[in-house]
C-alpha cells in the first residue's frame, strides 16, 4: 500500500475520505491540486502531509518548467504560500516546505527544468527518509511493550498518515514482526471517523488482532484493566515537550494517568516544534461545522446548530510517560531532554 507515489509525472494519493468502502488514487498534477487535496482530507497525517507538500513543490516546478526564469521563480513562490496555507497545525507541512526551499536555493543557478529535477529528487529523499524514520521508530517503541500487550490508540497514525510503516502503529506492526501478541482497541476518532475508518481497516488488512470501540469507551475499558498501554502519533511537539495531536488526545492521556497506564507518543524529529515553547502557542485548526452535524449524506443534528470543530487537542508534557522517536525513547519528556536530543 503506497499512501503516496509519483507516477508519469505527477502524485498519486489514496483517497482517504472514501476508505474503507472504496480504494482510490486521487491524482495531483500542481501544487494547488496538492493543497486542496490536503485541506479536504484526502490526505491526512502529519508526516503524509510535508510528504505531499514537498511532491506539491516538484509537481509545481514540472509544471512551470516551459516559464522563463523570473516567472518560474514566482510560480514557485505562489505554490510554496498556497501548500503552507493548507493547515495550520500539523508542523511537518511547514517542514517539508522550508526543506524543499532550500532545496531551490541550492539550485537556484540551474535551469527550471533542473530544478524540477532536484526538488523531485529532495521529495523522493522526504519520502524515503520518513519510512526510515517510522521503521527505527517503531524498533525502539516495539521494545517498550510486554508480551502479550493490549494497545488502545486513537485515530490514524499509521502508513495511511505517512509514507509507510506508520508511527503509533508502527510500534504495533514492528512489535508483530519481533514476535510479541499484540491486541489493539481503536477508538473511533470522531467526528472525522479515522478510527473506525482507516486504523481498523488497516491492522484488519494485516490480520492484527483489532477491536474498534467508541471514544467514550476508553475509561471503562483502562478501569476494567483492558488496556496496557496507549500509543498516539502527533501533529506537532512543542519545545517543552507538549503534544498536539488529534482532538481527544488530551483525554485519553488523563485517563491512563489515572488508571497507571503508560501513555507513548510516537513522533518522528520532524514533528518537534522548537519554536513553539509550550502548547499554549500550537495554532489549533478548526474545521467545518458539518462534520459534526453528520457525515458523508446522514444527518444526525438539528439544522441551524451551532457547532465547534476544534481538529486537535493538547497534551501537556506531564501527561506522556515517553516521547518514541527514530533516535530513541525520551522518557519524562521536558525543554532539556529535548533540547539534547535533537542536538
Amino acid at each position: 500500500m503506497e499512501t503516496l507515489r509519483w507516477r508519469d509525472g505527477a502524485l498519486e494519493l489514496i483517497d482517504q475520505r472514501l476508505l474503507p468502502s472504496r480504494f482510490e488514487y486521487v491524482r495531483c498534477a500542481s501544487a494547488s491540486e496538492t493543497a486542496e487535496a490536503i485541506r479536504s482530507m484526502v490526505v491526512r497525517g502529519a508526516p503524509a502531509i510535508g510528504c505531499a507538500a514537498a511532491y506539491g513543490m516538484a509537481v509545481e516546478a514540472k509544471a512551470a518548467r516551459e516559464l522563463q526564469p523570473d516567472n518560474f521563480q514566482d510560480r514557485l513562490e505562489q505554490a510554496f504560500a498556497r501548500l503552507a496555507a493548507a493547515r495550520p497545525t500539523a508542523v511537518n507541512l511547514r517542514w517539508a516546505i522550508e526543506r524543499m526551499r532550500r532545496c531551490l536555493e541550492g539550485a537556484a543557478a540551474l535551469t527550471p527544468e533542473a530544478i524540477g529535477d532536484a526538488l523531485l529528487a529532495e521529495a523522493h529523499r522526504i519520502r524515503d527518509e520518513d519510512i526510515a524514520a517510522n521503521r527505527a521508530l517503531g524498533c525502539h517503541g516495539a521494545a517498550l511493550l510486554p508480551d502479550p500487550v493490549t494497545v488502545l490508540t486513537h485515530c490514524n497514525a499509521g502508513a495511511l498518515a505517512t509514507a509507510g510503516h506508520g508511527t503509533a502503529l508502527g510500534i504495533i506492526r514492528s512489535a508483530v514482526e519481533a514476535g510479541k501478541r499484540v491486541k489493539v482497541f481503536v477508538d473511533e476518532t470522531r467526528p472525522f471517523l479515522q478510527g473506525a475508518r482507516l486504523t481498523a481497516w488497516e491492522l484488519a488488512e494485516e490480520r492484527i488482532a483489532v477491536t474498534l470501540v467508541a471514544d467514550v469507551a476508553a475509561g471503562y475499558l483502562m478501569g476494567c484493566g483492558e488496556v496496557d498501554a496507549v500509543i498516539v502519533g502527533a501533529d506537532r511537539v512543542a519545545a517543552n515537550g507538549d503534544v498536539a495531536n488529534k482532538i481527544g488526545t488530551y483525554p485519553l492521556a488523563v485517563l491512563a494517568e489515572r488508571h497507571g497506564i503508560p501513555f507513548y507518543v510516537a513522533c518522528p524529529i520532524s514533528t518537534f516544534d522548537l519554536r513553539v515553547a509550550s502548547g499554549a502557542e500550537i495554532p489549533i485548526e478548526e474545521r467545518p461545522g458539518s462534520e459534526v452535524v453528520g457525515f458523508a449524506d446522514q444527518r444526525w443534528a438539528p439544522e441551524g446548530i451551532a457547532v465547534r470543530n476544534p481538529a486537535f487537542d493538547v497534551t501537556p508534557a506531564e501527561l506522556v510517560t515517553a516521547l518514541v522517536t527514530e533516535r530513541g525513547v525520551l522518557h519524562a519528556p521536558n525543554r532539556r531532554s529535548i533540547h539534547v536530543l535533537l542536538s
